[in-house]
């Protein structure tokens, strides 16, 4: 029984460094990206964004969103979140209220967008490459 446990666990492994290495080379690094919010969470939680630059260390921002918070109110937290994480190399802005753009400033190299965790629920989130 120990090892019908254990197969699992190492196909789950696979599979899941499998989708990890196809995400990695599906990376298309951008200027600027859009996040787009939809609706509102059905609970509180926490969303975690990932960006990479060019040939750079990825960095995770982690925004908690409390339960009933609406699109406009999620893109001024997250907007805060990646303010204060990433520093002066990005411009960090609100467009139409539900959308945070995310653009590189100066010598900055482009980057990639992920959604590297997320345990709300309600509340869609979209990621646009632009």
């Amino acid at each position: 029984m120990v090892i019908k446990g254990f197969r699992k666990a190492i196909a789950f492994c696979v599979v899941v460094s499998i989708a990890a290495i196809g995400t990695i080379a599906n990376a298309e690094p951008s200027n600027k990206w859009r996040i787009l919010f939809d609706h509102s969470t059905d609970g509180a939680g926490e969303v975690v964004f990932r960006i990479t630059p060019l040939n750079g260390t990825p960095i995770d921002v982690t925004t908690q969103l409390p339960k009933g918070t609406g699109e406009n109110q999620a893109a001024q937290l997250v907007k805060k979140s990646l303010k204060a994480a990433l520093g002066k190399g990005y411009k960090i802005e609100v467009d139409d209220f539900e959308t945070v753009l995310i653009k590189k400033t100066g010598k900055t190299p482009d980057f990639d967008l992920t959604m590297a965790s997320s345990s709300i629920s309600g509340l869609s989130i979209n990621l646009k490459r632009e």
